[in-house]
């Protein structure tokens, strides 16, 4: 049976090994984003659409402001990378769609960050463990 300060250096050296994955991860999109011209947060945002979502369901998915995700899109439309479109059940909401520039480097994108990934020693069944675990952790 672990004891009280057993458990509590147990979760503190998870919490560090996360930490510390996630800023491995955060590192590798940053450089992936780079080597394709995009910003990091232009990468998520292309990394999330890939499917069509409303501008709160990306907020949603990259963690952050709807407003910040406005000024993202806006620089991604420019380069016509995502259009806006009426969404088919709520008229004051758009829908976020990849023109076909966007799928190609979304698909580029993809290819890029598959390699060398910070979780790439794990194998597919070992990285599905990880994601159910992380996703039971964050249910909670």
């Amino acid at each position: 049976m672990r004891t009280a300060p057993d458990a509590a250096v147990g979760a503190r050296d998870l919490c560090a090994l996360v930490n510390q994955v996630a800023r491995q991860i955060q590192d590798h999109m940053h450089e992936c984003a780079g080597s394709l011209g995009l910003t990091a947060t232009q990468a998520m945002a292309l990394h999330e659409l890939g499917e069509p979502r409303t501008m709160r369901e990306l907020a949603d998915r990259m963690s952050c402001e709807p407003s910040n995700v406005t000024f993202v899109i806006d620089r991604m439309e420019k380069l016509d990378l995502v259009e806006r479109r009426p969404h088919p059940n709520d008229r004051r909401a758009k829908m976020l769609v990849l023109r076909p520039a966007g799928t190609e480097l979304r698909n580029r994108l993809l290819q890029v960050m598959a390699l060398e990934t910070p979780l790439g020693e794990l194998d597919a069944a070992e990285q599905r463990q990880l994601r159910d675990l992380l996703s039971r952790a964050v249910a909670r």
